[in-house]
This record gives structure tokens, sequence and C-alpha cells, in this order.
């Protein structure tokens, strides 16, 4: 074991050795090495702009032309919008649409269908504070989306996981488009459904099926193969058919692990209703957004915390509808409590007209507070914030800019793939550094080192704080309720909401990109570490007691030790969560492969964005096989996988 340590030093040595002597004399001999021949550029953005105009105009399936699928598929998700949207929100000419009490009761009759009395609590409470705040009409907008796009997230992902688990063809055939669409940005194919779909609400739910289908297709090609092989094999006895295998046997008993899939993507869509907003959804994403143009702090936490407020409530009910719960009555009772609801909610409407629509004074508001705190903050302390914005940049940030950006991607491409090799084999050498070469042919080397230069700073910055108040988390079991509270709202709270006390204390560039980078990622940084600690067995915490350890070498030399592959996991989520918010950063000058992706956004540029997009995922794809084979590895040597 010592040996191949010393070996695995000196090759790592070597490696760097060559690599400095390259980056310092190779320049005037190799100069293609550094900077990538413009004559030899991979013109894949033209290609990509030239099959969208194909697309548009020149394919066709027979009889149809390829417009016409592309409108045939947003008549039949427009027209169930337009009747959701018109109870909801826009009523159906006189008639008028469900009002804050009648959505609110009816909410908290599924919570307690869901999960009893306390959901239902949860559930009106949720409702309430949206009606309260005066987000009601916004969230309305929102929920229609969410209602049409969450459905069809769910049938998509699971005939497509369905269809891979049957085929395990097919499931080799999309394992990589899932890994893309997981990975590119989604400002990247928000160009080329804006261009196929149009500007509008129908194009933003594609939009929003697109990011979230991937994890209910990975979740039900999980969970049926766990399906027990006794279960298939009863079915088999009894004479099953292939559909009757399928759907009450295999389905049934994949339920727990199904729902964890719904969940997700219902997650996943509300986490896109303001990128969604962009190419028209509106609700309270576009609310969100607006604030940031206007710099108006407190209407844009206040517009995030009615998302949040819509994520809890269909987050608790939907785990709640994942497990059976003992003594609820049959589901035709509570629809007829819910008919009873709606009757008696209208009959108020008449009667008292602050049943339809909450009074507009006894509304609530801190948005004046917030954004009084913020100005307060940056009139009085403005020469400290710009102190503190010019250490960081002129001793860590720009240093390392400089770095990144004068390194030669041919010996990137070199040691990465050594590190593939190292910690994989010849495959995921091969992976590591093949997606380096693509992406410098590209013509975007510039770009991804400085997305790789604020993405590394973040993540070291989310690790330093996140492992520390994780370890004191998992030691002191007292905080970890709360703090477990505190991460869920970082996670549900939308990111663009980070960006504005960034921008309104430190202005735009790159130390603001990275202040709210590293608030959004540091919650996975902080729970992983406090799982991985909670998780470390019981029996060899005593046995070191026994042995006489210290509290400290316990948490040293086992805790840690033994939590190492899930804090590599959650090291890698870091990234994940970084290299997203990294995109949404272009809104505040970074010049990255962000800002990449949104001008092409902003132009209609389906090529130059997409690119980007991929160089985006290629980075993240690189940096979770790495930290995928280094846990391999770490589960290795600490003997919990063979």
């Amino acid at each position: 074991m010592a040996g191949r340590g010393i070996r695995a030093v000196v090759v790592w040595a070597g490696a760097l050795a060559l690599l400095a002597l390259f980056i310092t004399f190779g320049k005037p001999l190799a100069p293609w090495a550094f900077d990538w021949p413009r004559a030899a550029e991979l013109p894949a953005a033209r290609w990509i702009s030239a099959l969208m105009r194909w697309l548009l105009n020149d394919a066709s399936f027979g009889l149809f032309t390829f417009r016409d699928l592309t409108r045939a598929v947003a008549a039949v998700i427009d027209l169930p919008y337009r009747a959701v949207l018109g109870l909801l929100s826009g009523g159906f000419g006189a008639l008028p649409p469900l009002g804050w009490l009648a959505v609110t009761g009816l909410a908290m009759v599924i919570g307690h269908r869901a999960g009893g009395w306390a959901l239902a609590a949860l559930s009106g409470a949720g409702f309430l504070f949206i009606a309260v705040f005066g987000q009601w009409t916004s969230a309305m907008v929102t929920l229609a989306s969410i209602l049409i796009a969450v459905p069809i997230g769910i049938a998509g992902g699971l005939a497509l996981g369905l269809a891979a688990h049957r085929w395990p063809g097919l499931n080799r055939a999309i394992t990589p488009a899932l890994d893309l669409m997981q990975t590119i940005p989604v400002f990247a194919y928000l160009v080329p459904v804006l261009i196929l779909f149009g500007f509008g609400p129908v194009a933003a739910v594609i939009a929003t099926v697109i990011y979230a289908m991937p994890p209910m297709t990975r979740i039900t090609q999980l969970s049926l193969s766990r399906v027990p092989s006794e279960l298939r094999d009863l079915g088999q006895m009894v004479g099953c058919s292939r559909h009757q295998m399928t759907w009450k046997v295999m389905i049934p008993s994949a339920r727990e692990g199904l729902m964890v899939g719904v969940n997700q993507v219902i997650m996943l869509s509300l986490n896109m209703v303001i990128i969604a907003s962009m190419i028209g959804a509106g609700g309270l994403g576009f609310d969100v957004l607006a604030a940031l143009r206007r710099l108006d702090f407190g209407a844009g936490l206040e517009a995030g915390f009615a998302i949040v407020a819509l994520a809890i409530v269909l987050d608790r009910i939907s785990q709640a509808m994942a497990q059976d719960r003992p003594g609820a009555r049959a589901g035709h009772s509570y629809l007829l409590v819910a008919l009873a609801v709606l009757v008696l909610a209208g009959g108020l409407t008449m009667v008292l007209p602050g049943a339809q629509d909450y009074p507009a004074e006894a509304r609530l508001s801190t948005g004046t507070f917030w954004s009084d705190v913020v100005r307060h903050i940056n009139v009085n302390y403005f020469d400290a914030l710009e102190a503190v914005k010019n250490f960081f940049l002129l001793n860590l940030m720009i240093p390392f800019k400089r770095f990144l950006i004068g390194l030669p991607w041919l010996g990137v491409a070199a040691l990465l793939a050594l590190a593939g090799w190292r910690l994989g084999g010849a495959r995921l050498a091969a992976l590591s550094g093949g997606l380096v070469v693509v992406i410098a042919a590209t013509g975007l080397w510039e770009e991804a080192m400085t997305t790789v230069y604020l993405c590394g700073i973040a993540v070291v910055i989310a690790m330093l704080i996140g492992l520390p108040i994780g370890v004191l988390a998992a030691e002191r079991d007292s905080l970890w309720p709360g703090l477990k509270l505190v991460i869920d709202t970082l996670q549900t709270l939308p990111s663009f909401v980070y960006l504005m006390p960034a921008v309104m204390l430190f202005r735009v560039g790159d130390f603001t990109a990275l202040l709210a980078v590293v608030a959004y990622a540091i919650a996975p940084a902080i729970r992983y570490t406090a799982l991985g600690l909670q998780g470390v067995d019981a029996r060899l915490v005593e046995a070191g007691r026994a042995m006489g350890c210290t509290r400290g070498q316990i948490l040293w030399r086992i805790k840690l030790r033994l939590a190492l592959p899930e804090i590599l996991l959650g090291l890698n989520q870091t990234i994940m969560f970084a290299l997203s918010m990294l995109v949404i950063t272009a809104l505040v000058g970074t010049r990255d492969l962000g800002q990449e992706v949104y001008i092409a956004l902003t132009k209609a540029d389906a090529g130059r964005g997409l690119v980007a997009g991929m160089c985006v995922a290629f980075i993240a794809i690189i940096a979770d096989r790495l930290i995928q084979g280094a846990a391999r590895r770490a589960r290795a040597r600490l003997g919990l996988e063979t």
C-alpha cells in the first residue's frame, strides 16, 4: 500500500513538472497547443443553426412538415393550459376563476387526503401566505404551468424509463442524452425551443418538461430494476401478460421509488419558473426577473418566497402520496368534500367579495423593509464592501483567472487523461482528455477556462464553509433539524434571488457572480457532509472509544475517513450547482460560457447557445466522472465495496 502511494506521488510530481516546463518553454515551439488554430475550429454552431433552419423550412414527414408537427404539439399543450389558466386565474367569460378561498380549501382537502391534518394545515398555510403577501394572481399563472408540465414530464419520463428497462440497447443509447439534458444549461435549449414553438407559455411548458423529465426516466429505470425477482416470477406463474406484468406487478411494486421521481419533476419544474418566464411563462418567475432588472430586492424576495411556498406544499403532498396512509378514507369521499368546498366558497363569493380576491387592505408586504436593509448596508458600509471585493479580486481571482487562461489545452487534456486513467482506467482517460480537446476545438477555450476559474473558486469556498458546518451539525444532533430547514429553503429559493442582494451591494462583475454561486452551491456541501458523518456505523465509533481515542481522533481518523465517499458526492453536487448558477450569473456581466449562452438567447442563435451549453456540460461530465472514480476508490480502500 505504501509503495503504491509513493508511485502515485512520483507519477503526479512528474506530470506536473512536465506541464510546468511546457507552460514555460512550449509556446514558441508549439503555439497550436495553447491556442487552437482558428482554421481548424469545429464549425458545430453553424451545423446546428443550419439544422434548425432545415427543420423549420424544409423538413417534412409525408404530407406534414416539421412546422406542422410543432404547431400540433403546441396546440395539444395549449388547450389544457388555457383551461387550467382560466380555472385558476382568468376565468371563462362571465364566469370568474376560482378564488383564493376555494383554491386554499381544495389544497387543504388534498393535503388531508395525502397526509392528514398536519399536511392539510401546511397546505392551507402555504396558499394563505401567497394570498396575504399579494402574490396570488402571479402564483396561479405559475401553478397553471406546473399543473400542465408536471403530468407531461411524469408520463414522458415513465414511458421512456419503461422502454429503457425493457430494451437494454435503448438504455445505452439514451444515457448520454440524459446526461446532456441534465448538464446543459437551461438557457442553451431555450433558444431552439423558442425558434420551434415561438414566444409564449407553451414554449415555456415544453422547456420545463425537457429540464424536468430526465430524473423521472432515471428513477423509473432504477425502481423497476429493483423490483424483487420473486414478484416477477410470481406474475409469470399466474399467467400475467406483458401489459399486466408491467401495470399490475412492476409499477405497483416500484411505487415508492416512482413517487420520488414525481417529486423531482415537481421541484425541477418549479426551479424553471424564472428561466421559463424569459420565453413567455409569466407568473412569479416574471415578477422575480422584473425585480432583478429593477434591482428591487424586496419585491424579488417576496415573489421568490411565494415560489418557495408553492414548492413546499407540492413537495410535501407528493412525498406523502408515496406512502399509503393507514385509515385514510376512500377517494370518492374526498371528492365529495372537495365539491362541498367549491360550493361553499362559491356561495361566500356571492356574499363576500373578499372570498374571491383577497382584500387589498388586509395584505402584507415586507418588500420595502428588505430593500431598505440592503440600501442601509450599501450606504453605510460602502468602503468596507469595496475593500473586501478588491482584496479578493486582486489577490485571488484575477491571478487565478490569468493562470488558467494561460494553460495549454493540450497540457490540460493530458493531465485530466492521466487523472482518468488513475481513477477509472483507459475509458475514463479517453473521456476526460477527449472532452477537453472538443472544448478547445469549438474555439471557446478562454470562456471555458473563465467558467472553470469562477466555478473552482466558488466550490473551494463553499466546501471550506460547508464542511465545518456539516461536521458541527453531525456532532450536535440538536442543530441538524433547524439547519436542514434552512438548507431546504435555500435549495427551493429561486437562484435569481441570490443575485439581487449581491448586485445591490457589489454591482456587476466576477466578484458578484462568485458570491451568488457560493450562496447557491453551499447547501449540498453541508447536507452531504452531515449525512455522511451521521451514517458512520456506530459500532466503529464505539470501538474507537474503547481503544481510548479522543473525540477529535474519532472525528478525524474514523468518521471523516468513512464519510469520505459521501463528502465526495457532496463535492460533486456542489460543482453541479455552481455550474448551473454560473450560467445565470451571465446577467451580471461574467465573460464565461454562461455569457455565450445568454448572448445566444438574446440573438436567438441556436447553434451558438447549444455549443456553449455543451461545453458547460462537458466540464460537468468530466468533474462528475472523475469524482465518481475517486469515490469508488475511496470505498474500495475502506472496504465498503468489492
